[in-house]
């Protein structure tokens, strides 16, 4: 396997081997709507409630294995379905932490952001750029930055033994794409939280799916990752956001779409379905 990250603007071009569960037979129809219905927290509303269901439905459509964790930041609410815990790479998302991380330790004294620094921080969320990333990962602290990141919610994080350990080879879930955002609309100073939610909710063409599904009307933002599997041309698409007014709910998908051609798209159409069927029309 190649172990070498590609050094091209939002594309991390990896080769990985994902940890799914064992295949299940699915359930019949009935059965599959009692499993969502156990998966989700009170605090929904009916109309969310037939969205998460025919949301869910659409996943089980779709190849390979998709984990899904959304949040109502307002009731507490969570649906959590039965791949939310699954381990895949994070790809880009990482990025998101590494952001929060050099907020933070600028504020403690630990570090000094130039502004060059804080264009890199600017492209890696607007556009994903992998260079403006490595420079900073290598900058202030490299693998030494992920010793922090289960603080803002990345407690399932880890790296392996078999590939390097930098911002892409991060093994991590849905739950720890949720906490991590819930982090940064829950916990940061307001200054960075403001900061971020600006960034993601102005993010470059190339980042508009995934969440971005949620359409105009949610006023969405997120962060993406994908890579692709140069073994068999499979991807990982990933997309942690918010949507609503005063970003009222959380997303985290994590997709692996397990098939050899036109994996890319094929994520990506999940990613963003999934957030469609969420969320387009439900705030009016």
């Amino acid at each position: 396997m190649a172990r070498v990250l590609a050094s091209v603007v939002g594309v991390a071009a990896l080769t990985f081997t994902l940890i799914v569960p064992a295949a299940q037979a699915r359930p019949a129809p009935s059965a599959a709507a009692a499993i969502v219905e156990d998966q989700m927290s009170s605090g929904f509303d009916r109309e969310l409630r037939r969205r998460i269901a025919a949301a869910q439905a659409y996943a089980e459509s779709r190849p390979g294995v998709t984990g899904v964790v959304v949040r109502d930041r307002r009731t507490g609410a969570v649906w959590r379905n039965a791949n939310a815990a699954t381990h895949a790479w994070g790809c880009s998302v990482p990025k998101l932490a590494m952001a929060v991380d050099l907020l933070l330790r600028n504020d403690s004294g630990a570090v000094r952001l130039t502004d060059e620094d804080r264009r890199l921080i600017h492209l890696m969320l607007n556009s994903s750029d992998n260079d403006a990333a490595t420079t900073l990962w290598n900058r202030y602290g490299g693998e030494d930055f992920a010793t922090r990141f289960p603080s803002y919610g990345m407690t399932d994080m880890r790296f392996t033994d078999e590939h390097p350990h930098t911002w892409g080879w991060i093994l991590t879930t849905p739950d720890d794409l949720d906490r991590l955002m819930n982090h940064v609309l829950g916990k940061l100073p307001a200054a960075h939280r403001d900061y971020l939610v600006g960034e993601l909710r102005a993010v470059d063409p190339n980042q508009q799916w995934g969440v971005w599904g949620a359409g105009p009307a949610a006023a969405p933002g997120n962060k993406n990752g994908w890579a692709d599997d140069n073994d068999d041309g499979s991807w990982i698409m990933n997309s942690v956001g918010f949507v609503g007014p005063e970003e009222r709910f959380s997303v985290a998908i994590m997709s692996n779409t397990q098939v050899v051609e036109n994996g890319f798209e094929v994520g990506k159409e999940t990613t963003t379905k999934i957030s469609a069927i969420l969320f387009q029309g439900y705030f009016r």
